[in-house]
């Protein structure tokens, strides 16, 4: 027995709630009658509410996306970071779509090119912060004199490649392989035809 504001009170073997030991064995009959134990979170609740109590707390829930059944407390953190069909977005293109997609996605969307305005460069979507990180870092390095550059130099800036020189190589290796493929072609075409002649 112990004494709470000068009442002495028993502890219910049912609850284990203290109670007044006035109404202790009425207390007692009316809580083992209508209340139970919950097996899993030990709270005593109704006995015609027990069942409701477990499919609302405690029983299995399926995920509205995957299906997938668990216990019901860590369904949100299923549904928010481990769901597979979650929506997530692309970080290369912002597009919404399924988790279980991402990589494929991701992995031809990030092989896109954009064109650099730093350096004129096409890069590619999936290097572009480490392109864009050495970039700058060329571009500060370059816009600090060296001490070896002779003031003559150092005026006129970096001597650069005319802009039409790697047009032109390219211009040239085109025609080169066109070139190749018409004669190749013309000698099967004319092999083709000397062959249909000669039956």
């Amino acid at each position: 027995m112990a004494t709470v504001s000068d009442q002495t009170t028993s502890m219910c073997t049912h609850c284990d709630r203290a109670i007044p030991s006035a109404n202790i064995d009425l207390h007692y009959a009316h809580c083992s009658r209508n209340l139970e134990r919950c097996k899993i979170c030990c709270d005593m609740v109704p006995k015609t509410l027990a069942e409701e109590h477990y499919l609302n707390t405690h029983a299995p829930v399926a995920c509205s996306l995957c299906s997938e059944t668990m216990e019901r407390d860590i369904l949100d953190i299923h549904r928010d970071e481990n769901c597979p069909r979650r929506m997530v977005t692309c970080e290369f293109c912002e597009f919404p779509l399924p988790a279980i997609d991402l990589v494929e996605h991701q992995e031809v969307c990030g092989n896109r090119t954009e064109l650099c305005h730093l350096c004129n460069k096409y890069v590619r979507l999936r290097e572009r912060y480490n392109h864009e990180d050495s970039c700058n870092r060329i571009q500060e390095n370059s816009s600090r004199p060296s001490r070896y550059v002779r003031p003559v130099e150092r005026d006129e800036g970096p001597r650069r490649r005319p802009q039409n020189d790697f047009p032109r190589k390219r211009v040239f290796f085109t025609i080169a392989i066109t070139g190749i493929a018409v004669i190749l072609g013309s000698i099967f075409f004319q092999r083709k035809t000397d062959l249909s002649n000669v039956q």
